[in-house]
């Protein structure tokens, strides 16, 4: 089973963006998915209504995730997948913070609430092969908050795999360079004990340097990334793209989409 998964930032709908509101992006962003057709989204700032909407341009995915402060309220971290392919076969969310229970909850100096969303993934057609994917978004000010973020996030993922042993994935905007806590906890990860969770950096796949992926609008390569896919090592890495593509000198989102070409094999 040979597939894709996505990170995508949608950018939330701000009027202020002019013309690089969502109305002027949906489209485009519609076209985009379509074009990469991944089997796997997970997106971030998304409101509910603009999810409903990528939700209609987009009926062959199903989605799961609530907003930040519960429900349908504020900002969601979506996670979308090809349900003519995929069961869902469990899911859940959880607040990053000391209260992970608790929808709103803030912790570690945290500008925002925020939030981690999983799903539990079953091939339709095997359902031998199935995976866990974590779609998580950190704080773009507190270096605490990421830190304590990623930890929890960490923690969830490896009881979920004691419990469950399957291949697993964590992506999403972790509003940290390669240098950042947060993402030098992942890549400790990488030399789990024997049993544990391992995860790999999918920029390993990527030859050279990933640059940038937050772009605000004005594209460009120069810098370091700020999106991440990681993945056990029984998902099979086969290639990484940092997606920079635009129409008209005008880009999707103020994010550059992360794909992973992975391979996932029934034992």
């Amino acid at each position: 089973m040979d597939f894709s998964v996505m990170t995508l930032n949608l950018r939330y709908n701000n009027p202020g963006d002019g013309d690089n509101a969502w109305p002027h992006r949906y489209e485009q962003v519609v076209a985009l998915l379509r074009r990469y057709d991944p089997l796997v989204i997970g997106t971030q700032e998304g409101l509910h209504d603009m999810l409903l909407s990528l939700g209609e341009g987009l009926p062959e995915y199903g989605w799961i995730g609530e907003g930040r402060y519960g429900g349908h309220d504020d900002e969601h971290n979506a996670i979308f997948y090809k349900k003519t392919e995929l069961g869902l076969a469990g899911q859940g969310q959880f607040w990053l913070s000391e209260h992970p229970d608790r929808p709103g909850s803030v912790s570690w100096e945290s500008s925002l609430p925020r939030i981690c969303v999983w799903a539990h993934l079953k091939s339709a057609s095997d359902p031998r092969m199935q995976m866990k994917v974590f779609n998580t978004h950190l704080d773009h000010r507190s270096k605490r908050a990421q830190e304590e973020g990623i930890k929890l996030v960490l923690r969830t993922m490896r009881e979920h795999y004691r419990r469950e042993p399957m291949p697993m994935i964590v992506m999403g905007d972790l509003n940290s360079v390669p240098d950042d806590a947060a993402v030098r906890l992942l890549r400790e990860h990488a030399a789990a004990p024997a049993g544990g969770l391992r995860l790999i950096d999918c920029f390993s796949a990527l030859p050279g340097r990933p640059g940038r992926t937050f772009h605000g609008f004005q594209g460009g390569e120069e810098g370091e990334p700020i999106d991440y896919i990681f993945a056990t090592p029984d998902i099979r890495q086969k290639e990484t793209v940092v997606i920079r593509d635009s129409a008209n000198g005008r880009f999707p989102s103020d994010h550059y989409p992360v794909l992973a070409r992975i391979g996932l094999y029934a034992e």
